[in-house]
């Protein structure tokens, strides 16, 4: 169960990513986007906790959720920018590459013991990312600097949110708890970003999207980390790329080309390994 979960995740994760790129497209502002994402989240996971009597805050949820949540929509906004400045099938895969950190921290911190099959398939599934990422002469696009710069801070901070969500796994935290503290964390730091500025209704439809897909996303994620093995579920939950790249070629148009298929079909064999 923990390894659909976590396959879930990704899915939800992947048709988030291609939401933000597909608002870059229309100008839509990616501040009000996510705040409308955080406030329409926090509120279904208030009200989920409110009919079920299951919402038992404490300090470390509150402020380790709000930390996650704050990394999360630092990350979101990193990737939004980056994908203004390259295509989606570049720029996700790219991301993606942030499953190694919580990856090794799982082994090294958490005292995960991965067998060296299981180490073949992660490293065949991070591997695909960058086997999908290569283009020939990216570097003549006059944005390339700027494009790494917000890649490198959304891996940065994505990583940081694998490695503090397996933390409060570990430290016993209920998933509700840590959930509403994250979209509320994050709520009020999008709101300090986009307090100056009008909002449109299709940001809101989009942000009310997305927050459906991602409580569903991270709620499995949670579950995942907590049932599961974390060196793998990172990983797969590091394939939403794949989702993007698929998504990509149907509403974007961007053609896959052969070296990508091999990528998907690495990620695919690499996902299979960690089940041997």
């Amino acid at each position: 169960m923990w390894l659909a979960a976590a396959v879930l995740t990704a899915v939800c994760f992947g048709i988030n990513n291609t939401l933000f790129k597909w608002s870059t497209r229309y100008s839509l502002s990616k501040q009000h986007i996510q705040f409308y994402f955080y406030v329409v989240a926090f509120s279904i996971m208030m009200l989920y906790g409110w009919m079920t009597k299951s919402l038992h805050p404490s300090v470390a949820s509150v402020v380790l959720g709000a930390l996650i949540g704050i990394c999360n929509a630092t990350g979101n906004m990193q990737m939004s920018d980056a994908f203004e400045k390259g295509p989606a099938s570049l720029t996700a895969p790219l991301i993606a590459v942030n499953a190694i950190f919580p990856v090794l921290a799982a082994g090294i911190i958490f005292g995960e013991h991965i067998p060296l099959l299981h180490w073949i398939g992660i490293l065949c599934m991070l591997c695909s990312a960058a086997i999908i990422q290569y283009t020939p002469k990216v570097k003549e696009n006059y944005q390339y600097i700027p494009w790494l710069i917000h890649i490198g801070m959304a891996i940065v901070s994505f990583g940081a949110v694998g490695i503090l969500m397996k933390w409060c796994s570990v430290s016993g935290i209920g998933s509700l708890d840590l959930l509403t503290a994250m979209y509320g964390g994050g709520g009020v730091y999008l709101f300090w970003s986009c307090r100056k500025t009008a909002a449109q209704k299709r940001e809101f439809r989009i942000g009310a999207t997305v927050a459906l897909f991602s409580v569903i996303g991270f709620s499995c994620y949670f579950y995942a980390l907590n049932q599961g093995v974390a060196s793998i579920v990172f990983p797969i939950v590091s394939l939403n790329c794949l989702v993007v790249v698929v998504l990509g070629r149907f509403l974007f148009k961007e053609r896959l080309k052969s070296y990508q298929l091999i990528g998907i079909a690495t990620a695919l064999f690499g996902l299979i390994l960690t089940k041997l």
